[in-house]
């Protein structure tokens, strides 16, 4: 894929310890970096900096039933499961889900400067999408990827399209930069696209993407890797 000559960002999302961390790219390289508990200053951080794609690590939707939404349902089919995503109800009271809360805070204060991708083309930018680091990670290679090496190896998906990724120094960093990889796939119209508008779309990047449904057919269903 040649990058989109426009800068796009890509956002992990924590708790109230961690906060947010963010990743901007231009082309192949890193342009800017920021670490912060506010949302607000994300949003203002990417409209400085002209961005023209959001990633964002988090889900964009509560789910409507209480149960995993359908694009964790799609991705658990091809042995890629993440955290089911809970109703709004339970998620906004559950301490477990305060980084979903945040997700959700950070898709709202983006609403007013950036689509939320909702399956329609052609794509409006500015825009913003959810979007799932390991899933990127295991398209990226070609191959299931196992989390506990995470940090390996998604440094090293990145130093082949991406200079100066010296300048991440936490697994939060390498993930935020996976997400604005994929959506320089997004704007190059080079992306595959999880579950449905009522409760939220995740995109991946296509390339090497056969591999996961051709795998599907010759191993049992059965993913334990979580949303890391």
């Amino acid at each position: 894929m040649k990058a989109p000559s426009h800068t796009v960002a890509g956002i992990d999302v924590g708790g109230t310890n961690k906060g947010f961390h963010a990743v901007a790219l231009r082309e192949e390289r890193i342009v800017a970096t920021l670490a912060t508990s506010l949302p607000g200053e994300v949003v203002a951080w990417c409209r400085e900096l002209h961005v023209s794609a959001v990633g964002v690590d988090a889900p964009c939707r509560w789910s409507h039933t209480g149960r995993s939404r359908l694009c964790e349902r799609e991705l658990a089919g091809l042995r890629m499961s993440c955290f089911a995503t809970p109703s709004r109800l339970v998620g906004e009271v559950h301490p477990f889900y305060q980084w979903m809360v945040n997700g959700a805070e950070l898709f709202r204060r983006l609403a007013p400067h950036y689509r939320l991708y909702d399956g329609r083309t052609p794509l409006l930018e500015p825009l913003c999408f959810e979007t799932f680091p390991q899933a990127i990670a295991c398209c990226l290679a070609g191959k299931m990827l196992s989390a506990k090496h995470k940090r390996i190896e998604r440094r090293r998906l990145l130093e082949q399209t991406t200079q100066r990724t010296d300048a991440l120094t936490s697994i939060d960093e390498i993930d935020a930069a996976l997400c604005a990889l994929a959506a320089q796939y997004v704007l190059a119209g080079s992306f595959n696209v999880f579950g449905d508008a009522a409760e939220g779309f995740i995109l991946v990047p296509n390339r090497r993407f056969n591999f996961l449904q051709e795998s599907t057919a010759a191993n049992p269903i059965g993913s334990s890797s979580s949303r890391a």
